[in-house]
């Protein structure tokens, strides 16, 4: 139990302090960086820095669920989900940078509470666990699907991070639905929503 602890507590620290990697060549590999205004800049980075708070989050979530997950399908289908998630934070990671900024400073806190909230999830039982998976790529799915609507037009690299991104949540939505995942209660889905709200707010900014 001690080594497992320390394993988890290891993920933990190189996900907020260390540089994520990715197995796939990053989805802007190619494209040429536009010439943005110093508006569209600032709103591309924020929009950029909430993208990768919420795979920091994704990370600390789908780590609480494998830990108490019962089910062996239950875990490897969240530690798949984790593997392309981590892609996702090295691609936002080296785009923030780009645009010349930074990520959120509030990562440590939101990891925290995604870890517990994933925990918890687990301990309710497998469908469930499957259940806020899916009901959180859903809710992903539709957010980055609105940051394509608000992204610069010519900022092409931004726009094809996104893209990908969004197509392997909704990948990740349906693998937890075919393992059998419970549909969430209505005022679970909305808690989700606000605490979401709270997230992307604070670290468009900060």
């Amino acid at each position: 139990m001690l080594d497992k602890l320390i394993i988890e507590f290891d993920k933990g620290v190189r996900t907020l302090f260390a540089p994520a990697h990715s197995r796939r060549a990053h989805p802007d590999e190619h494209l040429p960086d536009a010439e943005l205004t110093d508006a569209e800049k600032r709103h591309a980075l924020g929009l950029m820095r909430v993208n990768h708070c919420g795979e920091i989050c994704a990370q600390a979530l789908y780590q609480g669920q494998a830990l108490t997950a019962r089910d062996q399908d239950a875990r490897e289908a969240l530690r798949h989900a984790a593997v392309e998630e981590e892609e996702h934070l090295a691609w936002t990671e080296r785009r923030i940078r780009e645009l010349g900024g930074h990520p959120s400073l509030f990562n440590p806190l939101w990891y925290t509470g995604s870890l517990a909230i994933g925990v918890a999830a687990g301990l309710l039982g497998d469908k469930w666990n499957l259940g806020f998976l899916e009901e959180t790529e859903h809710q992903v799915g539709a957010h980055l699907d609105s940051h394509l609507k608000e992204l610069p037009e010519d900022d092409a690299k931004s726009r094809a991070i996104v893209e990908q991104m969004r197509d392997d949540e909704a990948e990740h939505a349906k693998m937890a639905h075919q393992y059998g995942a419970a549909p969430l209660p209505p005022p679970v889905k909305g808690l989700m929503k606000l605490t979401s709200k709270i997230m992307t707010t604070t670290s468009y900014r900060i």
